[in-house]
């Protein structure tokens, strides 16, 4: 066996050394934002690895691009700053630490049935609130090898109410459980890069959002209203179109009904003008009623929408973006399109609205006109699913649409450009 001593630059943050240090068969690391979850996630799977050499661990994640782009991101970058020799196979999604020939499944978790088969020595978890509980249970009955060193489920997850997550771990833990919950503005590394991090997080998320995000506080945020940052004294005047200030047109896609928004940003500030509102019509149809309503804009239109939009029609050549740029590029009107190339998550743009209603210091940087009916009533009735964090779009099939288009807006708009992360020596 080749030798296994390894020099690892760390310097870990209290909650991520008590996390490492837990001798419990399951453990996890509950922590806000800025709280090192993926760097623990990843440097307790090496250690692991060279604790099982020539063994099978598997690193999770919820969904396929998040374990491309986040989870392995995160272990390739601990693993080359290090100097760590691996070979990683793409076709197969498996990491072989060189040191010890220690195979690394990895795998995303939304089809668990498929987690069948070889017998693990460890696996652990990213964003665990984001997966099933089924998942994780069928994980625990392949944590099995008879000739590990040290066997070990282990996740790390931030907030999301009081999910079976939370009762697994926080409220209900039966032995051989143990949860680590990180603390608010521990991050020394972050907040030796950016002083202000957290309090400027303030303006971007809602209240509920920034204590459950930033704060890593367990909320009762399941089954209730979506947008319960709205308030029709605070969010609801009448509004006109500035002159001189580009309008925006953010849409959902449906034939029942297809919603659309007309919006203008005045400095920080979000104005929803009118809305058009119309029942088994088509994209081409929208724009006339955009053009009956607006007329056709000087200083041209910008597009919002669902990134699904740029799907091609089976019954045409073009897809609904391509019959609005035919349509104004016909009438003489320039078109800009703003759309991103997958649709942010749920969660993250309903936190956005949420705080561009009013954010955790009670600013105001929404308003509606009461022309808005049907935003108004999702704001008001948007719920979500009993006993889930999923939007109910099945109560009443007209509700989610104009909201939906008015996410799109704000996520391109007014999502924050800046990340931050630790940097420097991270931890194992």
């Amino acid at each position: 066996m080749p030798d296994l001593d390894r020099l690892i630059q760390h310097s870990p943050l209290p909650s991520q050394k008590r996390f490492h240090d837990s001798e419990a068969r399951f453990k996890g690391f509950s922590g806000p934002i800025g709280s090192g979850k993926s760097q623990a996630l990843c440097h307790e799977a090496i250690r692991l690895s060279f604790q099982n050499p020539g063994r099978t661990g598997l690193i999770g994640s919820p969904t396929y691009p998040m374990l491309r782009d986040s989870t392995l991101t995160s272990l390739l970058e601990i693993l080359e700053r290090n100097n760590l020799p691996f070979d990683l196979n793409k076709a197969d999604n498996v990491l072989v630490m060189r040191d010890t020939t220690s195979r690394i499944l990895l795998r995303s978790l939304e089809d668990f049935d498929r987690l069948r088969g070889t017998n693990l020595a460890w696996f652990g978890l990213d964003e665990l609130t984001y997966t099933q509980e089924g998942a994780w249970l069928r994980l625990e009955g392949r944590l099995r090898d008879p000739q590990a060193t040290r066997r070990c489920g282990f996740a790390v997850w931030t907030p999301k109410g009081f999910d079976w997550v939370y009762r697994k771990f926080i409220s209900h833990p039966v032995e051989g459980y143990e949860a680590i919950q990180a603390q608010p503005y521990e991050n020394r590394f972050l907040l030796e890069q950016v002083p202000d991090f957290y309090e400027r997080l303030k303006s971007s998320y809602d209240e509920n959002f920034f204590r459950q995000e930033v704060l890593g506080d367990y909320l009762n945020v399941r089954g209730g209203l979506v947008y319960h940052a709205f308030r029709r004294e605070q969010n609801v005047e009448p509004v006109e179109a500035v002159p001189g200030i580009q309008l925006l047109w953010t849409l959902d896609f449906n034939v029942v009904p297809l919603c659309s928004l007309v919006v203008q940003k005045v400095r920080d500030e979000i104005r929803v003008l009118d809305e058009i509102v119309l029942r088994r019509a088509t994209t081409e149809q929208a724009c006339g009623e955009f053009e009956r309503k607006f007329g056709l804009p000087r200083g041209g239109v910008v597009v919002y929408g669902d990134a699904n939009g740029a799907a091609t029609h089976t019954a045409s050549e073009f897809t609904d973006y391509g019959v609005i740029r035919k349509y104004f590029h016909e009438r003489g009107v320039r078109v800009q399109f703003r759309v991103p190339k997958s649709n942010p998550a749920v969660r993250d743009r309903v936190g956005l609205v949420n705080a561009k209603l009013c954010n955790a210091r009670e600013e105001v940087s929404m308003i509606v006109s009461p022309r808005c009916k049907e935003l108004i009533d999702d704001f008001e009735q948007v719920a979500y699913e009993e006993e889930s964090t999923q939007i109910d779009k099945n109560k009443d099939r007209r509700r989610t649409h104009a909201s939906d288009a008015l996410g799109y807006l704000v996520w391109q708009e007014c999502q924050r450009a800046d990340t931050v992360g630790e940097r420097g020596q991270r931890l194992i």
